[in-house]
């Protein structure tokens, strides 16, 4: 029953996430420059009928709610409010202070207005996490804002979901394995902010939502009412899937968040996807295939245009319990390696010109860090092509941003432990106000 469950795990996130890569406006149909679909795919659909829904497709392939309002209402004002601006808190002191070995002062969840991938008000969440004992280093009390990797479809699975109710209440076991770089912060007096930055359509690797989500949660924290962090110097970190996150923070703040120039100090991303166009070829039906796919139904949540590209068996797939999966559970998914052909309804669906067009949409390469980089990767990463993360550094140096880039000893998951410790003196530097470090080579005359 488990292998079952697994081979429709694939089947569905697979089949929309051809729609990730494939898709016309909400409700249209396919247009004929995308092309038309394969005669296996035609069989598919003849073969499998629609099913039948209570509400629009896209309402029905989100998350089921977690049956706490501070993740799942969307306020009725949003469109009065600023971004980053508070909208609820709650004391979450006792459940955070349950996984943490260091003592708390306290920790705070915090929900703010943002902005989603295609521009419309949103809201997010995010903890707060201080430390019992003082900061003894220059200035106010730095802040950590650390994106987990959630990489996850269901809102259970974030970290304000898991701080709040207990790591035993619906677990995410993989957020357990980054969890001591939070021990690591606190142990120095850091405050430590965590986004839940998939946003609340849970939209893993969408990057742009994940950008204003991280940006706004250091927005709202620096305008609590008790002022105590308006002054403090804030740092972005991240590890796959969260890496996306802080990168695109770096990325997008010059334009979203320009207030912010100065306040965040510099962006740290380990084991980066920079070019989905080249990792959605390289995952297509193999072993990687689980987590590309569970991506691309998460990404299909903030561009609900993409859904008309589903065929019948995505359709139904997606609309079923499997929308809820934690990330410690897509990486085995690829054992199937069911290939995104089997999922579209058009032909070649990695290639069509709306693929093309997504994948613009998802590349911030283009754009200048507004703060110092740390860059760093496993040598020999197997999910994520290291090629891409040095293309992108070059890029970036070539723009002037200060930049470190490290290529660590081990692969995917062993890069991140071979990371840290050098990550971990930048991250300290970034934050007691030293000049950034910067390996770029000198530009030539």
């Amino acid at each position: 029953m488990r292998f079952v469950k697994a081979l429709l795990a694939v089947a569905v996130t697979g089949l929309l996430g051809c729609s990730l890569v494939t898709g016309p406006p909400a409700g249209a149909e396919p247009a004929d420059s995308n092309g038309a679909p394969a005669p296996f795919q035609q069989w598919i659909d003849d073969t499998v009928p629609a099913p039948t829904l209570t509400a629009p497709l896209w309402q029905q392939v989100l998350s089921t709610p977690t049956g706490d309002p501070i993740f799942d209402a969307r306020p009725t004002d949003l469109d009065a409010l600023r971004p980053g601006q508070i909208i609820e808190v709650r004391d979450v002191t006792a459940t955070t202070a349950a996984i943490m070995p260091t003592p708390l002062r306290g920790a705070t969840l915090v929900k703010f207005r943002s902005t989603s991938a295609e521009g419309t008000p949103t809201f997010g969440t995010a903890t707060l996490i201080v430390p019992a004992g003082e900061w003894s280093g220059p200035g106010a009390r730095p802040v950590e804002v650390n994106a987990l990797p959630i990489n996850s479809l269901g809102l259970h699975c974030t970290p304000g979901y898991q701080f709040s109710h207990g790591i035993l209440d619906q677990p995410n076991t993989q957020l357990a394995v980054f969890m001591p770089s939070i021990w690591s912060a606190l142990g120095k007096g850091h405050a430590v902010l965590v986004p839940d930055h998939e946003g609340p359509l849970m939209a893993y690797a969408e990057p742009n939502i994940a950008g204003h989500v991280m940006l706004d949660s250091v927005r709202a924290v620096r305008n609590q009412p008790s002022g105590e962090f308006a002054d403090s110097r804030f740092v972005a970190i991240g590890y796959s899937g969260g890496a996306i996150a802080s990168y695109a923070a770096a990325m997008l703040l010059d334009e979203y968040a320009p207030e912010l120039a100065g306040v965040l100090t510099g962006a740290a991303a380990g084991g980066l996807v920079t070019d989905y166009r080249d990792v959605a070829h390289r995952f297509n039906g193999n072993i990687a295939s689980g987590i590309m796919l569970s991506v691309t139904l998460a990404i299909a949540r903030e561009h609900p245009e993409l859904l008309p590209y589903t065929n019948h068996v995505a359709q139904w797939l997606a609309t079923s319990g499997l929308r809820d999966i934690c990330g410690d559970a897509d990486g085995p998914l690829g054992a199937v390696g069911l290939p995104m052909e089997a999922a579209a309804r058009i032909d070649h669906p990695l290639d069509s010109p709306i693929a093309e067009q997504m994948y613009r949409l998802l590349d911030l390469t283009t754009r200048k860090s507004a703060v110092p980089l740390y860059i760093y990767h496993g040598l020999h990463d197997p999910w994520i092509p290291l090629e891409d993360a040095q293309r992108m550094y070059a890029q970036q140096c070539g723009k002037g941003v200060p930049g470190i880039f490290r290529i660590v000893p081990g692969e995917h998951l062993i890069g991140y432990v071979t990371g840290y410790p050098g990550l971990d003196a930048w991250l300290d530097g970034r934050l007691r106000d030293e000049a950034p470090p910067n390996e770029c080579p000198p530009a030539p005359r």
